[in-house]
């Protein structure tokens, strides 16, 4: 990999542009993996930014994430008969809260194994 450098004033440096790609959106799991790597993983960080593959990454991980929670939760409601159709028209705060508790269940995870690391 060659990096052209530019001098200003008395140093050089790197001439770094990042190409124009376009993946799609990224989601908010993304945008916290940037934030985390941005704070926590410098080395990481630079290294995917001046490889141009940092778009890349981000958009994986939200693909990654994505995929998770659909499984997380496809699971959760397999598995638990209080989420019928039935009992969403008989009980629907009960069944709006195993929903919430089943969803922040499954985004915990997300966070803590593909985000965090």
């Amino acid at each position: 990999m060659n990096i052209d450098y530019k001098k200003i004033g008395d140093y050089l440096l790197p001439n770094l542009v990042i190409e124009n790609q376009n993946y799609g959106e990224i989601n908010k799991y993304g945008l916290l993996r940037l934030e985390y790597i941005k704070e926590r993983k410098k080395g990481l960080y630079q290294t995917l930014l001046m490889k141009n593959k940092l778009t890349n990454h981000l958009f994986s991980v939200s693909i990654e994430c994505e995929k998770r929670l659909k499984t997380l939760m496809d699971n959760y409601i397999k598995n638990d008969e209080i989420l019928s159709e039935k009992n969403k028209e008989n009980n629907q705060l009960e069944w709006v809260k195993l929903m919430n508790n089943y969803k922040n269940t499954a985004e915990e995870i997300i966070l803590k194994e593909l985000i965090y690391v």
